[in-house]
Formats: structure tokens, C-alpha cells, sequence
């Protein structure tokens, strides 16, 4: 029994220590632009069942709660958790952020679609708006040359005012992309996330339409961490951690004394 005992604390530890891990990752993040904070998940492992609840203990009786020991703790999975950062002005006129739902669209080098709430767009010499990371923005917009003031409405318009001209000339519309379940997307690093079974299909159109939100102009979206959350639950996590080390600890002491008395 001991050895079980040994066991169950060992699971505890595996699994807090995996907690930090997710914690410490969200503490690194909490600079990084659009960023969506993640929370651990965790579900007890099997269930030894010795004597079942209902089971006749004699010829007129029957257990009334039965006897069932645990075999530990298990990580069941992480969940994205998708509230809203803080909006940064920043002033830049290819600086996006969005208010509400919805994920801008770029495309990786394999051809397929990302998407991502980092809004840091910047012009190639072409004139072609990319992510920070160089990934054209999904449906691509051409920024011509001559380019005297860029302005980009609250639905995506893209607008410009060209050398010698006073009327802005449109170039296009940004989209963004919903999801029925967005916390079942991907996550791949880049500040990309990727489309999988369980989030389902994008529903692609404007921003501000059918429960996307909308799009601010010269501000960023901040991580959603709060360093403060994140400390106490640090601090949780660490003392749980404690607590499965010092029973591994004391049913070692337990076993050696089993071994000296007997």
C-alpha cells in the first residue's frame, strides 16, 4: 500500500510540475503582442475499486458507500483563455488591433492559412502587408508607391492618399476569421494559431459582422496575462509541489522503518 502511496505522489509532482511549466510560459509571454494566456487542466487517474458500493457485506446488508482508492493525478489538457488584452496605442499606421472576435488571416510558407491577434503589420518593398514575421496578410493588400497617408476603417477598408491627390483611393478590405470554437485552435508559435477538427471551419467576412469584432487602427492588443494572477498561482503550484514531495518523503520514512522493525 505504501508502494501505491509512493506512486499517487509521484503523479502529483508530474503533474505540478507541468503546471509551472504552462504558468512560466505565460509569465515569458506577457510582453508578447495579442498573446492568449493558457490554464492547465487536471483529472484524477483510475479508480481502485476494492469494494463496491451497493455489495452485500453479509446475508441481509449491503455497503452503503463502498471502498475506492485513487491511483493519482493526470494533466487532462491545457485550454486557451481568449479575453481580451489591453488595446496600446501605439500611432502606426499599419498597427492593428482587433476589439471583439475574429483573427486576422496570413499565410505560412507552406501555403496554408494561419491566423493570429498580432496586429504588427509592415510594408514589404513591394507594397505588400505583411506580419511581423514577413507573412503576407490574408486577402493580400497592394500599397502602392507614392503613398501619402494610409487609413483603415473600423470594417477593414484600406484607404490611401496618393501623391497628387486629394481624394483616397480604396485598396482593399481586411477580413477576419471566426471560429464556433476558437479555443481549439492550434497553437504553433509565431503568434499563429492553426485550424484543427475541433475548431471548426473559419467563418471568413468583415470585421464588426456576424460576432467578429472590429478593427482599431494605430493600436496594438496587449498579452491578456496578469502577472499578479499568475504569481499566486506560481506560488499554489509550488507549495502543492512541496506537499507531494514531503509524502514521498514520508512514506520512505515509512517504508524504512517497516524494514528495520520487521
Amino acid at each position: 500500500m505504501t508502494n501505491a502511496a509512493l506512486h499517487v505522489a509521484r503523479t502529483g509532482l508530474d503533474a505540478q510540475n507541468t503546471k509551472m511549466q504552462v504558468i512560466a510560459n505565460n509569465l515569458a509571454n506577457v510582453n508578447t503582442t495579442g498573446f492568449k494566456k493558457d490554464r492547465a487542466n487536471f483529472e484524477a487517474l483510475a479508480y481502485q475499486q476494492l469494494i463496491a458500493a451497493g455489495s452485500a457485506s453479509d446475508s441481509q446488508n449491503k455497503f452503503a458507500t463502498g471502498l475506492s482508492l485513487g491511483t493519482g493525478v493526470s494533466l487532462a489538457g491545457t485550454s486557451r483563455i481568449d479575453t481580451q488584452g489591453t488595446l496600446q496605442n501605439t500611432g502606426g499606421a499599419l498597427d492593428l488591433a482587433i476589439e471583439g472576435g475574429g483573427y486576422f488571416q496570413v499565410q505560412r510558407p507552406d501555403g496554408a492559412i494561419g491566423y493570429t491577434r498580432d496586429g504588427s503589420f509592415n510594408r514589404t518593398a513591394e507594397g505588400t502587408l505583411v506580419s511581423s514575421d514577413g507573412l503576407p496578410l490574408i486577402p493580400q493588400i497592394q500599397v502602392p508607391d507614392g503613398v501619402i497617408s494610409i487609413s483603415i476603417g473600423n470594417d477593414g477598408t484600406v484607404s490611401a492618399v496618393l501623391a497628387g491627390q486629394s481624394a483616397p483611393t480604396e485598396l482593399g478590405q481586411i477580413e477576419l476569421a471566426s471560429f464556433a470554437n476558437s479555443a481549439g485552435l492550434q497553437s504553433v508559435g509565431g503568434n499563429v494559431l492553426l485550424e484543427t477538427a475541433a475548431s471548426g471551419a473559419p467563418q471568413v467576412g468583415a470585421a464588426g459582422l456576424d460576432g467578429r469584432g472590429t478593427i482599431k487602427q494605430g493600436s496594438l492588443e496587449g498579452s491578456n496575462v496578469n502577472i499578479v494572477e499568475e504569481l499566486v498561482d506560481m506560488i499554489e503550484t509550488q507549495r502543492a509541489y512541496e506537499v507531494n514531495s514531503k509524502m514521498i518523503k514520508s512514506t520512505d520514512e515509512m517504508l524504512q522503518y517497516v524494514n528495520q522493525q520487521l
